[in-house]
C-alpha cells in the first residue's frame, strides 16, 4: 500500500507540478531542492507514473554513489508499500536488484556510463536524472554530456533533469540546453530546515596539515575529543565526517569507552551496516561517516555534526600512475552540507574542528574532478563515443589540455587507441570492464598468460589497495586475502568475481601476453594458471605500471624504469629481489625515493616483455662527471641493461654533449686569456650603453644560445673537455662584431683598450663592473691641467686617483669639481706622505708629471 501521508509530506510536492510543465515543453530541467526535501525520491515516482496519475514511463535515477543509489531505491519501495525489485530497483558494480517490472531504477553513475557505451539510444527510457550533480564527479559530468550528444542526435524525446540540493544551476541550464534557447528551465524547491548552532572547536595545540592520504593521529585524537564532548553536551544521536575509511576505523578505536553504539558508514561498508545507520534507532548513536552523508542521505535521529574539516578529493598519483584520492581542507560548500545534517528533524548543533578565523580563508567550492583527477578512463570513454579530444561535449568544464594529453599517453601504450587518439577494438574492450585502462590492460593481457581468475585476483587486490596490516609483498597479500575473513577480504572477493566475468565476456586478441618464462614447466601453457603467487603477481604489477619494474641497486634500494629510485622498508624481505614490480608506492617530503608500498618480485625476462616499449638501444653521449662520455647503451627505460663504450660517437650528439658541459660548468671551460677577459668586459659595455648590434656577452647563457656565431668551426672539431680547452676565447668573441654594419671597426675609438692621459700615459681602461663606469686607475699628478672628466662612448670614466705609490687616494666622475674642493684635502695628506713630489695649489694650470721634483729640475 502506497504511503500517501509520507508522500504527501514532502516538501518538493510543490514544486512537481513546475518540473513536469517544464519536462513537457523544453525536454530538459535542473531541480534545486534542499536535503530532506524528498527530490530523490518524490520525483522519480512522479515522473514514472507510479504516483500522481501521469503516464506510466520508464525512469534511471543516477547516483554519485553506490550507498546512496541502494537507499533512495529502498526508501521509494517503502513509499510505494513494496518490495526492492519491484517497481523499484536498482543496480550498482557487482549488485543488481531489479525485475521485469521495475519502472524505476536507481543506478550509479558508473552504470549508467557503461550503459551509454553499449546502448547509446538508452532503449526503453524515458527518463534520467541526475542526481547531487553539484558534487561534480567526472562520471557525472560525462553521463551529462553523452546524455545530451544523445538528445541532440538520436533521441530528442528523451528527458534529462538535472537535480541538486546546492549547484551552478546557471551553468547547469546553459549546458543542458546547449545554448540554443537561453537555457533550460530551473524549478526550485523550498525546503524545511531548523537553526543549527554552530560551536568553533579547534586542537589546543598546532596539528600537521594533511599530506597524500595522511592525516596527523594529533587531528584524529582531537576529533575523538570533540566527539566526547559533544556527547556530554547535546542530545541525540552524533554524526561525525571524516576523510576516509582508515580514519573512520582510528577514531572507532579511541571512542571504545562512550555510552552510546559508534557505527562505520562509508562506501565500502557491509549493507547491514549501512541499514542499521539508515534506520531508527533505540539507542543514541555515534556515526562516523565519509562524505557519503553530506547530501545524499537522510540518517534519522542525528541532532549534532561534528566536522573534522577534511575531505578526500581526487588527484592524478604519478607514483602510481592511477587516479588517486588526497586529504584537503573541506571546502566552505561542504562545510554547510555537512552542518545542515544536524538541522533535518530538529534544531541541532554543529561542532567544527578548527578556529573561526579559518573559515574564511576555506575554498568556496570543492574543485570539480574533472579540473584535477587523472583522465585516462575519461579520455578512453570520450574515444569510445567517437570524441577522442573531448571537444564536441556538452561539459560545464574543459578538460584540462595537459591532462588531456598525459591520458592520451597512456591509452596508446596501452593499446586502447591509436596514435591519432581513434579508439582500438581493445580500447573497446577494455572500456566495459570499468577498470583504469592500466588495470584493464593488466586483467586483458595477464589472463592470457596466468588465467582469467587469477589474473582478476591480482588487479582486484591492486585496484583497492589492501591494508597495510597485509605487508608490502603483492603475493604475500593475496595469499593473505584469500585465507581471509575480515571485510577487506568479502569485497576483494566480490570484485574478484565481477572482474573473472568481465575478463570472459571480453576476450580477444591480446595486445601483449608475456610469458612468466622462469616459472613455466613442461607443458605449461600461458593460460594454465601454474605459475606461483609470486611470478603471477609481478607479472600483473609489471602489465599495469611497465614503467614502475625495477633493478635491485643493493641494500633495499632500486632504480624504476622511470628514472626514480625507490626503496623498501627494513624489514621487507623482497628487499633481497633481483627485480620488482612494484605496485603502490609514495614519496614522503623531501625525500628523493619512492618508498614501496606493495611490489612483487620480477624476472629480467618478464620486465622485458611487460615494458617492451619501453626498450631501447642507442648512442648515448653527455656530460658527465666534469668530462665528455659516449657509449651505446641498451636500457629499460632508464635501466641500463647492457653497455659499452662508443669509439665513433655521432659528432651531433658530441656538440650537443660539449655545450650542456659548457652549460653545467662555465665558459670558464674555455681559454681566456688576459685580452680575452678584456674583450668580453669591452663588449658587455657596449650592450648596455649603445645597445643595438652590439652584442650581449656578459651573460653565459646568452653567449650560448649563439654557440654558432662565435664558437664554430672549433666546437665542431672538439671531442673532449681538454678540447674546449684550446678553444681561443678572444678569437671566437671577435666573431660577433658587428661586422656586417661596419661598427665593428669603431671597437677602439668607442671603448679603447687604453686611454691617453696629460702625462702622455696610455692607462689601461677597467670595463669589468658589470653595470658601473669604466674605470681609470691613475696617478693623481698624471691628470693635472686636466680640466673634464674624460668619456668613453659619451659615458665619464670613474677616475681612481692614486698616489705617487700607487694607493688609492680619491675617486671621482667630476674632476672639475675636485679640483675645486677635494683636492685640498687629499694635497695636504699627500704633501706630507710624498715631499718629493710637486703638490701645486691650481692643479687645473699645472704640468702633469710621472716623475719627482728633483727629476723635474734636471
Amino acid at each position: 500500500m502506497i504511503r500517501t501521508a509520507a508522500l504527501d509530506a514532502l516538501p518538493v510536492r510543490e514544486a512537481v507540478p513546475a518540473l513536469v510543465s517544464a519536462l513537457d515543453g523544453h525536454g530538459t530541467a535542473v531541480l534545486c531542492a534542499p536535503p530532506g526535501t524528498g527530490k530523490t525520491t518524490l520525483v522519480p515516482l512522479v515522473l514514472a507514473g507510479l504516483v500522481g496519475g501521469g503516464p506510466r514511463r520508464r525512469v534511471v535515477v543516477a547516483e554519485p554513489r553506490r550507498i546512496a543509489a541502494r537507499a533512495a531505491a529502498r526508501r521509494m519501495a517503502w513509499l510505494l508499500g513494496e518490495q526492492v525489485g519491484a517497481a523499484v530497483g536498482f543496480t550498482v558494480r557487482g549488485e543488481r536488484v531489479a525485475g521485469p517490472d521495475t519502472v524505476v531504477e536507481v543506478v550509479t553513475t558508473g552504470v549508467l556510463l557503461q550503459r551509454l557505451q553499449r546502448d547509446q539510444e538508452l532503449t526503453g527510457v524515458d527518463v534520467v536524472i541526475l542526481d547531487e550533480c553539484h558534487e561534480r564527479h567526472l562520471d557525472a559530468d560525462t553521463v551529462a554530456a553523452f546524455l545530451l550528444d544523445v538528445r541532440e542526435t538520436l533521441r530528442p524525446e528523451l528527458r534529462l533533469v538535472a537535480a541538486s540540493a546546492t549547484t551552478d544551476s546557471a551553468g547547469w541550464a546553459r549546458v543542458l540546453d546547449r545554448g540554443v534557447l537561453g537555457g533550460a528551465p530551473v524549478v526550485e524547491a523550498a525546503g524545511v530546515s531548523y537553526p543549527v548552532e554552530t560551536v568553533w572547536a579547534p586542537p589546543a595545540r598546532p596539528v600537521r596539515p594533511p599530506h597524500g592520504m595522511r592525516v596527523d593521529p594529533a587531528q584524529l585524537a582531537h576529533v575523538a575529543s570533540v566527539v566526547r564532548r559533544a556527547l556530554g553536551e547535546r542530545d541525540g544521536d552524533v554524526l561525525c565526517f571524516l576523510p576516509g575509511v582508515g580514519e573512520i576505523a582510528r577514531v572507532a578505536g579511541q571512542l571504545g569507552a562512550v555510552d552510546a553504539e559508534v557505527l562505520q558508514i562509508h562506501g565500502r561498508a557491509p549493507a547491514a551496516v549501512q541499514d542499521a545507520v539508515l534506520s531508527v534507532a533505540r539507542h543514541r548513536r555515534v556515526i562516523l561517516s565519509t562524505a557519503v552523508a553530506e547530501s545524499s542521505l537522510t540518517v534519522p535521529g542525528v541532532r549534532v555534526v561534528v566536522d573534522s574539516g577534511l575531505a578526500r578529493e581526487p588527484r592524478v598519483d604519478h607514483a602510481r600512475g592511477l587516479g588517486a584520492l588526497a586529504t584537503v581542507r573541506a571546502s566552505r560548500a561542504a562545510g554547510r552540507q555537512r552542518a545542515g545534517r544536524a538541522g533535518r528533524e530538529a534544531p541541532g548543533t554543529v561542532y567544527r574542528c578548527w578556529a573561526e578565523a579559518e573559515d574564511g580563508r576555506l575554498a568556496a567550492f570543492p574543485s570539480p574532478e574533472i579540473r584535477i583527477a587523472d583522465l585516462a578512463q575519461f579520455a578512453l570513454q570520450a574515444a569510445c563515443w567517437g570524441d577522442p579530444d573531448a571537444t564536441g561535449l556538452a561539459l560545464l568544464d574543459p578538460p584540462p589540455a595537459g591532462a588531456m594529453a598525459a591520458a592520451r599517453e597512456v591509452l596508446v601504450a596501452v593499446g586502447a587507441v591509436s596514435p591519432a587518439g581513434a579508439v582500438t577494438a581493445r580500447g573497446q574492450r577494455m572500456a566495459r570492464l570499468g577498470l583504469h585502462p592500466r588495470l584493464a590492460r593488466a586483467l586483458l593481457d595477464g589472463s592470457a598468460a596466468i588465467g582469467a581468475r587469477r589474473a582478476a585476483e591480482v588487479v582486484a587486490l591492486i585496484g583497492e589497495e589492501p591494508p597495510r596490516e597485509y605487508g608490502d609483498d603483492l603475493a604475500g597479500a593475496w595469499r593473505r586475502a584469500r585465507a581471509g575473513g575480515d571485510a577487506y577480504a568479502a569485497r576483494w572477493r566480490t570484485e574478484t568475481r565481477r572482474l573473472e566475468r568481465a575478463a570472459g565476456t571480453t576476450a580477444g586478441t591480446a595486445f601483449s601476453a608475456p610469458p612468466a618464462r622462469e616459472e613455466r614447466g613442461p607443458g605449461r601453457s600461458p593460460g594454465s594458471g601454474a605459475a606461483p603467487d609470486d611470478g603471477a603477481a609481478g607479472l600483473i604489477a609489471a602489465l599495469a605500471f611497465p614503467e614502475r619494474v625495477a633493478k635491485a641497486k643493493g641494500d633495499g634500494a632500486f632504480l624504476m624504469a622511470n628514472g626514480t629510485a625507490a626503496e623498501l622498508g627494513d624489514g621487507s624481505h623482497l628487499r633481497s629481489a633481483p627485480w620488482l614490480a612494484v605496485a603502490v608506492a609514495d614519496r614522503p617530503p623531501h625525500s628523493a625515493s619512492a618508498r614501496v608500498r606493495l611490489g612483487a618480485v620480477l624476472d629480467e625476462d618478464t620486465a622485458r616483455d611487460a615494458a617492451a616499449h619501453l626498450l631501447t638501444d642507442g648512442e648515448e653521449v653527455h656530460w658527465e662527471d666534469g668530462d665528455l662520455v659516449a657509449r651505446a647503451a641498451h636500457r629499460l627505460g632508464a635501466i641500463e641493461l647492457a653497455v659499452r663504450p662508443l669509439r665513433t660517437p655521432d659528432p651531433t650528439l658530441v656538440r650537443a654533449a660539449l655545450l650542456d658541459g659548457l652549460r653545467t660548468e662555465g665558459l670558464g671551460l674555455l681559454r681566456w686569456s688576459p685580452d680575452a677577459l678584456t674583450l668580453r668586459a669591452r663588449l658587455g659595455f657596449l650592450h648596455r650603453t649603445l645597445g643595438g648590434a652590439w652584442p650581449d656577452v656578459a651573460d653565459d647563457r646568452a653567449l650560448l644560445e649563439r654557440a654558432d656565431d662565435w664558437l664554430e668551426p672549433e666546437l665542431s672539431r672538439a671531442r673532449r673537455r681538454a678540447d674546449l680547452g684550446r678553444i681561443d676565447a678572444a678569437q671566437a668573441l671577435n666573431r660577433l662584431l658587428p661586422w656586417a654594419t661596419g661598427e665593428a671597426v669603431r671597437l677602439d675609438e668607442l671603448a679603447p683598450e687604453r686611454l691617453e692621459v696629460p702625462s702622455g700615459s696610455r692607462i689601461r681602461l677597467d670595463y669589468s663592473a658589470e653595470h658601473g663606469q669604466p674605470v681609470l686607475a691613475v696617478k693623481l699628478q698624471e691628470l693635472f691641467g686636466l680640466a673634464e672628466t674624460p668619456r668613453v662612448a659619451g659615458v665619464p670614466v670613474l677616475v681612481h686617483l692614486l698616489s705617487p705609490a700607487g694607493r688609492p687616494a680619491a675617486v671621482t666622475a667630476d674632476l672639475a669639481s675636485f679640483w675645486q674642493g677635494g683636492y685640498r684635502a687629499v694635497r695636504a695628506e699627500l704633501r706630507g706622505r710624498y715631499p718629493k713630489h710637486p703638490w701645486p695649489e691650481d692643479p687645473a694650470t699645472a704640468a702633469p708629471t710621472r716623475h719627482t721634483n728633483a727629476r723635474l729640475r734636471r
